[in-house]
C-alpha cells in the first residue's frame, strides 16, 4: 500500500512538474502568424528574382525560403537545440558545435565530437539555412532532416542511435508534453517529429537586417565610403567574389573547386567527387553563405584560413597554386590571377563585416527538459557536463 501511494505521489508530482513547461505560441522575429503557421516577411520579398540574369543587384529577391512551421514546433527545436539528452553520453547539444555567439559555428578549425577527437571539416553556419537546397560542405543532403541524421548518429559526433534518442524522450514527461503540445497527437514523440521540431527551429534563424542590407534597401549612408569600395571590388568581374558569393544570400548554392590547401595535418578531401561521383568534383565544396562571416573564423572546410584577410587574399594568389603536388584538379573558371592590390583586399574585409547581423539570435533557454545543463558552448574543450537535478520550474 505504501509503495503504490509513493509511486502514485510521484507520477502526480512528475506530471505537475511536465504541466508547468509550455511552447510559445509567437512566432519568432522576421516571422508573421497565420493559421498558427509561422510565414517569413522580408523587404526583399518585394523584388524580382535577378539570380538567373548576372551576379546579382543591390535589390534582388533571396531564393524561396523553407517557412510555415507552428511556432510550437519552433520553440521545441529550440530546446532540443540546445539540450544535450540528444547526444548518446548526454555530453553535448547540437549548440556544441553550432553556438548562437559564433555565428552558429564553434570557432574552430575542425568539430570535436563526444568523441573528444576532431572530425573532417569545421562546422558551417546556420544562419539563413532556410534558404539552402543541399547541405554539408559536400552537399551530400537535400533537406535539414536528412542533414540532421549524420552528426546525431555519427560515433565521432554526437554519438546517439534512434533508439537511445526515442528511449530517452520518450520517458521524459517534459518532452512528452512538449511534444504533444506541438503536435497534437498522441504518441507524439516520433523520430519523424524529433527531426521536423529540429528542422523548424533551424529555419527560423534568420540574418537580412545587416549595414549592407540597409544599403540594398536604399539606405546609402549604412556604408562608409571604404566599405562601399569593398562592395564594388566584391561584385567586379575582376575580383569576381560575386559570381559565386551571389548576393543577397551571398552563395550561388553550387559546389566550386577551389584548389585550396588540405587542412592541417590532412590529406586531399575529395569533397563532393564522393557525393556525385564524379572526378571532375573532387576537391570540391558548397560555396557557403558570406552573412555573419566575420563571426565564423577560421575559414574552409577544415579552417585553413585563420582571417577573412588570409582568406581574400588566397583568391589572388595565383590559380592552383596551393593544390598539393601530384592532383589534377578541375578548378572552377572564377579562379584565377585578379592580382589585386593590398589596399583592395583590405576593403574587400571592410565590405565583408557590413554583412554582420544577429539582431534575431534566439534565446538561449537557462533550463531545458532533459534537467541537463542547456549548451551552448563545447565542455569537451573544458570540462566534461554533469547531468543537474531537474528543475521545479518549467518555463525559463
Amino acid at each position: 500500500m505504501k509503495l503504490a501511494l509513493a509511486f502514485l505521489l510521484t507520477l502526480l508530482s512528475t506530471n505537475a512538474f511536465a504541466s508547468t513547461w509550455q511552447l510559445s505560441d509567437r512566432c519568432p522575429p522576421g516571422f508573421q502568424k497565420s493559421n498558427n503557421q509561422c510565414e517569413l516577411r522580408s523587404l526583399y520579398q518585394m523584388y524580382d528574382s535577378l539570380y538567373n540574369q548576372g551576379v546579382g543587384g543591390l535589390k534582388t529577391a533571396l531564393p524561396e525560403a523553407r517557412d510555415g512551421f507552428s511556432p510550437q514546433a519552433i520553440d521545441l527545436g529550440r530546446y532540443l537545440f540546445f539540450d544535450p539528452i540528444l547526444s548518446g553520453d548526454h555530453s553535448i547539444s547540437c549548440a556544441s558545435c553550432h553556438q548562437p555567439d559564433q555565428g552558429f559555428s564553434d570557432g574552430r578549425a575542425r568539430s570535436i565530437g563526444v568523441a573528444g577527437t576532431a572530425v573532417m571539416r569545421s562546422a558551417p553556419s546556420l544562419w539563413n539555412v532556410a534558404f539552402l537546397k543541399s547541405f554539408f560542405w559536400d552537399a551530400r543532403a537535400s533537406s535539414l532532416e536528412e542533414q540532421m541524421l549524420g552528426p546525431l548518429y555519427d560515433a565521432k559526433e554526437m554519438g546517439n542511435t534512434p533508439e537511445q534518442l526515442l528511449n530517452d524522450l520518450k520517458n521524459n514527461q517534459v518532452y512528452i508534453s512538449l511534444f504533444s503540445q506541438a503536435f497534437r497527437e498522441e504518441n507524439a514523440v516520433t523520430l519523424n517529429n524529433i527531426y521536423h521540431a529540429l528542422a523548424a527551429f533551424q529555419s527560423s534563424l534568420i540574418s537580412l537586417n545587416s549595414r549592407y542590407d540597409q544599403y540594398a534597401h536604399g539606405y546609402h549612408e549604412a556604408l562608409s565610403k571604404r566599405e562601399i569600395e569593398g562592395l564594388n571590388i566584391f561584385r567586379s568581374f575582376v575580383a569576381r567574389c560575386a559570381e559565386c558569393h551571389t548576393p543577397p544570400l551571398f552563395t550561388n548554392q553550387q559546389v566550386a573547386v577551389l584548389g585550396t590547401p588540405p587542412g592541417k595535418g590532412l590529406s586531399l578531401d575529395s569533397g563532393a567527387e564522393k557525393t556525385f561521383n564524379n572526378r571532375d568534383l573532387r576537391a570540391g565544396f558548397k560555396v557557403p553563405s558570406l552573412r555573419n562571416i566575420a563571426k565564423t573564423a577560421p575559414y574552409m572546410h577544415a579552417g585553413q584560413f585563420a582571417t577573412l584577410r588570409e582568406t581574400v587574399e588566397f583568391y589572388t594568389k595565383g590559380r592552383g597554386h596551393a593544390v598539393p603536388v601530384g592532383e589534377k584538379l578541375l578548378l572552377h573558371w572564377h579562379i584565377w590571377e585578379p592580382n589585386l592590390t593590398d589596399y583592395e583586399l583590405d576593403r574587400l574585409v571592410d565590405f565583408l563585416h557590413t554583412l554582420n547581423d544577429e539582431q534575431f539570435t534566439p534565446k538561449t533557454p537557462k533550463k531545458v527538459p532533459s534537467g541537463l545543463t542547456p549548451i551552448n558552448h563545447n565542455p569537451l574543450l573544458v570540462n566534461k557536463v554533469l547531468a543537474t537535478p531537474p528543475q521545479t520550474l518549467g518555463e525559463e
